[in-house]
């Protein structure tokens, strides 16, 4: 399923974080092909090196294919190269409901758009997917067109929130199995890179705990209804058989999201050892497409008992695995653990790859 394609795509936002760290996924990618990069009218009419001289942030070199091309105004649709028919967009305009326009306006012209943003994540017609657990939920794709009158090949479609990636999938594995998770207590460790670059050159941050992330535990908390919820023939209807009671912390570390998870079960609990023995074993849609970014083992769980530890484990399957450790009984709920991901690959840059390889694979993007 994997073979050679030629999809020509643009990323919006190139300049930042995420938009390095995607460039720098799509490098050699075999179906994907940067053709066209896009920032602010402050980096517009610049060269890609020019624009983030001093300021790349990733640790492999600038991409030669991406380096020379002229930065575009993520505003000027009049100069897309001919063929791009999917846009990666890693940006936030300064108001919610202009980024929810701007995403909108690049649909409307014709182009599928996944996103990393959360302005539309809460938007009903929107699919937010992680390919793992929903990717069923494309079937809201040809809803939202008809809604809004988009063309054919017009759409957005998003990833989640980076924080609750070190653990969600988890619930899946044991749902797939016939283990509901029906309430989940979770406090997140959060990377600095999450926050960009000024939480990386903050002095405040360093040495530091922030026990606060602004909007970030409404994320943590709603974001996991939607996902496990039902498709409807106006868009997503969200479960109401999870609770989700999150803290969410900003701590000094540069990549790598982690969470302490407590949950507990609707009915039958498994045994910490049948508990192991699902996460290892599971599987889902990516990896039986053998779509290119997909982690061949989704789940990796350790028995050290320092570990998952983010300098040690985060990159694991080249950042899109999802490592647990420290599975325990639990004195209040039934099982704890602690997860970890890497919260700009497979939460953010390498979570939009894999979805748009998925929407490759259903058709949507061509």
């Amino acid at each position: 399923m994997s073979l050679e394609k030629n999809i020509k795509v643009s990323v919006l936002g190139a300049t930042g974080i995420v938009g390095q760290n995607c460039l720098r996924l799509l490098e050699n990618h075999p179906w994907f092909h940067v053709v066209d990069v896009a920032a602010s009218s402050r980096s517009a009419g610049k060269t890609y090196a020019d624009a983030v001289d001093g300021k790349w942030y990733m640790e492999s070199d600038i991409p030669d294919a991406v380096s020379e091309l002229t930065i575009r105004n993520v505003h000027d649709f009049e100069s897309i190269p001919e063929g791009v028919t999917c846009v990666f967009s890693a940006l936030d305009l300064p108001e919610k409901q202009e980024t929810r326009d701007f995403e909108f306006g690049y649909a409307k012209k014709g182009y599928g758009v996944i996103s990393t943003s959360s302005a539309n994540r809460q938007t009903e017609d929107v699919p937010m997917i992680i390919p793992e657990i929903n990717p069923q939920h494309s079937d809201v794709i040809p809803i939202q067109q008809k809604n809004r009158n988009l063309p054919k090949s017009g759409f957005v479609s998003v990833k989640p929130n980076c924080s609750i990636q070190s653990y969600i999938v988890v619930l899946e594995a044991l749902k797939q199995a016939g283990f509901m998770v029906d309430r989940v207590q979770v406090t997140t460790l959060q990377a600095l890179s999450g926050a960009g670059y000024k939480a990386l050159t903050n002095p405040d941050l360093k040495e530091n705990v922030v026990p606060y992330i602004g909007g970030e535990e409404e994320k943590t908390e709603k974001e996991p209804l939607k996902i496990f919820g039902q498709v409807t023939g106006d868009g997503i209807v969200q479960s109401t058989e999870l609770i989700v009671n999150a803290v969410c912390t900003r701590v000094p570390v540069v990549d790598g999201h982690t969470a302490v998870v407590h949950i507990g079960f609707l009915d039958e609990v498994p045994s910490l050892d049948e508990l192991k023995s699902i996460l290892s074993s599971f599987t889902a849609e990516p990896q039986s497409l053998s779509l290119p970014s997909a982690p061949e083992t989704p789940i990796i769980v350790l028995n050290e008992i320092d570990r998952p530890q983010p300098k040690l484990d985060r990159d694991t399957e080249n950042g899109m695995a999802v490592t647990v450790g420290r599975i325990a009984e639990d004195t209040f709920f039934d099982i704890r653990f602690i997860g970890l991901s890497h919260n700009t690959v497979r939460g953010a840059s390498g979570g939009a790859i894999l979805l748009a390889e998925l929407l490759v694979q259903k058709g949507f993007i061509s």
